[in-house]
C-alpha cells in the first residue's frame, strides 16, 4: 500500500538521503543476519553468548534506524 506510514500515527515522511541511510542500515543488517547463520554453524561456538550478541545488535540496529526515522515521543 503506498503511503501507508501516513496512515500510522507517529510517522513522518522522509526525505530520501534518509530513505537512502536507512536502506543502507538495512543492508548492512541483512549482512550481519547472514553472518550470525554463518558463525552459528561453526562447531563448538558458545551459542548463549552468539545469542547475546545477537540479541544486542537487534537492538543497534533498531535505535540506528531510529536516529533516522525520529518517531514522535508519546513521552514528550
Amino acid at each position: 500500500m503506498d503511503n501507508q506510514h501516513k496512515k500510522i500515527t507517529g510517522y513522518r515522511d522522509l526525505t530520501q538521503s534518509e530513505i537512502d541511510g536507512m536502506n543502507s542500515i538495512k543492508a548492512l543488517e541483512a549482512d550481519a543476519g547472514e553472518l550470525f547463520k554463518q558463525i552459528g554453524q561453526i562447531e563448538g561456538v558458545d551459542q548463549r553468548t552468539l545469542a547475546l550478541a545477537k540479541t544486542n545488535l537487534q537492538q543497534g540496529f533498531m535505535w540506528f534506524v531510529r536516529s533516522i526515522a525520529k518517531p514522535a515521543d508519546p513521552f514528550d
